[in-house]
């Protein structure tokens, strides 16, 4: 369940952390261009395994192993795939736990000049109402369309998401270096979500200490339209060589920033790039009122 009320405060939603990093960490291999999703043929238990300890770290929202279960990855065996993750990751947490299907920038996330949103919007619609058709088929409770340095195309894929009538959920990135996207270019795209449908707005795949002000944003742009707002964070640097660096922001130190964002009024936090269930738990722990 979601955390109770702390003296007025809305309870806070515990999102679980990323599957990419923490298959690596776990010894199993993420080769482009499938990244993550490749664990889905080669090493399901893991993926299961990493759900059931965000569980046990507090989380109650699940996104499932699908940020790269696109044709491009799979070819014709996508859907199945997609398939798969959703029932992994349904298999693997409590029962009242909610499963999030994600959805991700059709080329590179921190590549926005690459986005097709521009040069086919119809298509890009198109290939993304696909994967949320599969993900609320599937069995969904809700679809998030995360890690999106493009609006435009958060938005169109925003759009795809709410058409299947499932609860939809946007996140923008800045970026590790918070060169892509400005607070107030996301709290832009916010507010245009917000008008499409989306029923949470939130920012990831950024530095834990500076997301506070992505977040201060949000919060103002979208106060009095009834949204939910969150954000989680990385620990961490992309690396040339070994895909991530992890950067000394540990666990307790990733919570102490997460409560800041709490305080700006998130209410809905978790770990992105080079986090794991500890810092979860640490969340979660800080956040509990103290019996």
């Amino acid at each position: 369940m979601d955390a109770p009320t702390r003296r007025g405060r809305a309870p806070v939603t515990l999102l679980d952390g990323p599957r990419w990093t923490e298959l690596a960490a776990r010894g199993v291999p993420t080769p482009l261009p499938g990244w993550s999703a490749h664990a889905l043929l080669g090493a399901p238990d893991v993926v299961g395994a990493i759900h059931a300890d965000y569980a046990a770290a507090g989380a109650t929202v699940h996104t499932t192993n699908t940020f790269r279960t696109r044709p491009a990855v799979f070819g014709d065996a996508w859907r199945e795939a997609a398939e798969r993750a959703v029932a992994i990751a349904r298999a693997a947490v409590p029962a009242g736990h909610r499963v999030a299907g994600s959805i991700a920038p059709l080329a590179d996330c921190y590549r926005p000049d690459l986005s097709p949103a521009g040069s086919d919007p119809h298509g890009t619609r198109a290939a993304h109402r696909d994967l949320a058709d599969v993900l609320a088929g599937a069995g969904c409770d809700l679809l998030l369309c995360e890690t999106f340095p493009h609006v435009a195309e958060a938005w169109l894929a925003l759009e795809a998401a709410v058409e299947t009538g499932a609860e939809a959920w946007v996140s923008f990135t800045p970026g590790p270096a918070c060169d892509l996207l400005s607070p107030a270019e996301v709290a832009d795209g916010a507010v245009g979500a917000v008008e499409r449908g989306a029923r949470a707005v939130l920012v990831n795949c950024l530095p834990a200490d500076r997301a506070l002000p992505y977040v201060v944003a949000l919060v103002r742009a979208c106060e009095g339209r009834g949204v939910a707002i969150g954000a989680y964070a990385n620990a961490g640097q992309p690396d040339a060589s070994d895909g991530w660096r992890p950067a000394p922001c540990d666990s307790a130190a990733y919570a102490a920033h997460a409560l800041s964002w709490i305080a700006a009024g998130a209410t809905i936090v978790g770990g992105c790039c080079g986090t794991g269930p500890r810092h979860v738990a640490a969340v979660s722990a800080r956040d509990a009122p103290r019996g």
